[in-house]
């Protein structure tokens, strides 16, 4: 008879297995971190494309004589939730609304706490392009986080 041999790994090979798998880890960490960077990104693009078309077809519309404006306004949304929440077609006989988006989407890098508009800035009409400040109409809408892109700028000038 013949004696057994023992069965197993040794302590040595599971050692370098351990480095290596270890290695890899390292490795696959800021690969893993850039790629989900650049899908939040893709989305702040996809969601600023989004209200910012929301906002050019409201203008569009009242431009149109669509939506209703007083002398002297700008022709913008009030609020973003007018968006969402329709306005009144001035053409249409039977007063039906207009919608120009669903929902208003969520910045993807905002504070979790914010959701919808509160997650935006915003920027009127009347602010300058490089110093964005709320007031009495929606020109236009930026992200508020104050992190920098892939490309290294600032998501809030995208």
């Amino acid at each position: 008879m013949s004696a057994a041999l023992p069965r197993g790994f040794s302590l040595i090979e599971l050692m370098a297995t351990l480095a290596i798998l270890g290695l890899l880890a390292v490795t696959a960490f800021p690969i893993a971190d850039l790629t989900a960077k650049r899908l939040k990104e893709q989305e702040l693009r996809y969601q600023l494309r989004q209200v910012r078309d929301a906002i050019d077809a409201y203008k569009r519309a009242s431009d149109e004589g669509r939506v209703a404006k007083k002398a002297g306004e700008t022709g913008y949304p009030p609020a973003l939730e007018a968006l969402a929440a329709g306005v009144e077609d001035a053409k249409s006989p039977q007063k039906a609304k207009i919608y120009f988006l669903r929902r208003i989407p969520t910045d993807p890098f905002a504070d979790p706490g914010l959701q919808g508009a509160a997650s935006w800035g915003k920027r009127s009409y009347a602010s300058a392009p490089g110093e964005p400040k709320p007031g009495e109409d929606v020109y236009d809408v930026y992200s508020m986080s104050p992190l920098k892109g892939i490309n290294g700028i600032p998501y809030r000038d995208w």
